[in-house]
């Protein structure tokens, strides 16, 4: 596994390393080099050389780059897929679907690269603009600086350096201190795939890195995918520039009394428990109609019971450790006060292991503690129940956030009132509020942050419009 960190292209060996240690025991799996700020003004000072041969290629050139990374990548599919393991904790099949997934990210972001135009503008709709004739071209933004999170680094880094490359940018990428290794692989790939050198570097460190990253007046783009608070710290660093944030979610599931039960429980398991419900758009409150509540209690209960807890390298495991044993103990406080607000144990609770959590279930929780109201970023699920529509709505808006609901029922109506009462930037009927299709627009409102992603939505925020106009009277 590399050591160095990655500049403008060339591997550099640091003295300062970061250790990075496998969740599920604990024991460390590999050292890597620690950038620091020193390191992003030289990146900074490469990637602007990397610009301009970024922005000489023609748009099939960065189409070919892209889509033999692609190619590259599938190649070694099992090798970042185990890696991903050790630095996550994920499933070895969690894994494998992450790699698939950075696999189309690429190549859909490739396909953008071919098709970043314009738009004729009919200046002499205007009264002054009689004799003139335009249009507008989008070229690329500047430098960008993406800083990613810990739980998909491969396909979350995926989501912000493919697209900015397609667009003919230069890329500074900062991933997660406790997850480096897939993202500085992801490094090799594009490199061999024939990517500019100078357009991309890879600096692994910590928050002063990430602030110079966000704050360098020659950076224009600063997209950041992570906590809230982070999100609002960047927000003020950043300055004069284009700033994208993913800042998570506590996303909801509403199960109508004509809804799906059946099929309403088994998106709660996959969207509540899916890398042991680190995702932003994981389950983590369910509001069901009170005809159906205690049934679907009783049946979400004997699903999770069935779940496999364990070793993330075993084919059959369901549900993987946290990242940290602090972050279990953090959940299991939450767990607590919502116990002690009157909340009622459904399931799991325990913590075992290194940093496992047992799948959970908490009912009749009371909508200001912090298993409510915050992310729990954890293998945790809330259930509620609720008799109008109106006043599901309400309980899904009662969040600061707003990412992604799910809505299960049969009647068009009550789904369009949901579609235009809830406050998120995606509302999906009869499926979990985790499903998300690497192409979509996916990006939420209030704090869940701004802009979107998604390959062909993510070319507006790495590009600048430049209007053109001829006089030809």
């Amino acid at each position: 596994m590399r050591k160095e960190i990655l500049i403008g292209g060339m591997w550099v060996e640091k003295d300062k390393k970061m250790q990075v240690f496998y969740p599920y025991t604990g024991e460390k799996v590999a050292e890597v080099s620690v950038a620091e700020e020193e390191d992003v003004y030289r990146a900074v000072e490469m990637a602007k050389e990397g610009l301009k041969d970024m922005s000489s290629l023609t748009p099939y050139e960065r189409y070919a780059i892209l889509t033999k990374a692609a190619h590259i990548l599938t190649e070694r599919s099992e090798e970042f897929a185990r890696t991903l393991v050790l630095e996550v904790g994920k499933t070895i099949r969690e894994a494998r679907v992450e790699v698939q997934r950075a696999i189309q990210t690429l190549l859909f972001s490739a396909e953008e690269a071919k098709r970043i135009g314009g738009e004729f503008i009919p200046i002499d709709a205007h009264p002054n603009g009689k004799g003139k004739v335009g249009f507008y071209i989008r070229e690329p933004a500047g430098i960008v600086s993406a800083i990613t999170p810990f739980n998909f680094p491969l396909n979350l880094s995926m989501h912000k350096v493919a697209p900015a490359l397609a667009c003919g940018n230069a890329v500074i990428l900062k991933p997660s201190e406790r997850t480096p290794l897939t993202p500085l692989m992801l490094g090799e790939v594009f490199l061999q795939a024939g990517l500019p050198p100078k357009a991309l570097s890879i600096l692994p460190g910590y928050g002063d890195v990430g602030k110079a990253m966000t704050a360098h007046p020659d950076v224009r783009v600063v997209s950041f995918t992570g906590s809230r608070k982070v999100g609002e710290i960047i927000t003020k660093q950043a300055g004069i520039k284009k700033v994208v944030l993913e800042l998570g979610s506590n996303s909801a599931i509403v199960l109508h009394k004509d809804g799906d039960l059946k099929k309403a429980v088994q998106k709660t398991v996959l969207g509540g428990y899916a890398i042991a419900g680190q995702v932003c758009i994981s389950v983590q409150r369910v509001f069901v109609h009170e005809e159906l509540f205690e049934e679907f209690l009783k049946t979400l209960k004997e699903t999770v019971g069935g779940l496999k807890v364990g070793d993330p390298m075993d084919e059959n495991t369901d549900v993987g450790p946290m990242i940290a044993s602090s972050e279990v103990q953090r959940v299991q406080e939450w767990i607590g006060e919502a116990l002690q607000e009157g909340g009622t144990l459904v399931a799991g609770g325990s913590a075992y292991g290194q940093s496992l959590l047992a799948p959970t279930v908490v009912s009749l929780v009371r909508s200001h503690v912090k298993l409510f109201k915050e992310e729990a970023f954890a293998p945790v699920v809330v259930v509620n129940p609720y008799r109008q529509v109106e006043e599901a709505i309400d309980m899904v808006n009662s969040s600061e956030y707003g990412l992604q609901v799910g809505v299960f029922t049969k009647d068009i109506k009550v789904a369009w009132e949901f579609i235009k009462g809830v406050r998120a930037g995606g509302v999906l009927i009869n499926e979990g509020p985790n499903f998300r299709a690497d192409h979509m627009p996916y990006g939420g409102v209030k704090f869940s942050g701004v802009g979107r992603e998604g390959p062909k939505f993510a070319v507006e925020d790495y590009t600048e419009i430049k209007m053109v106009i001829f006089d030809l009277s």
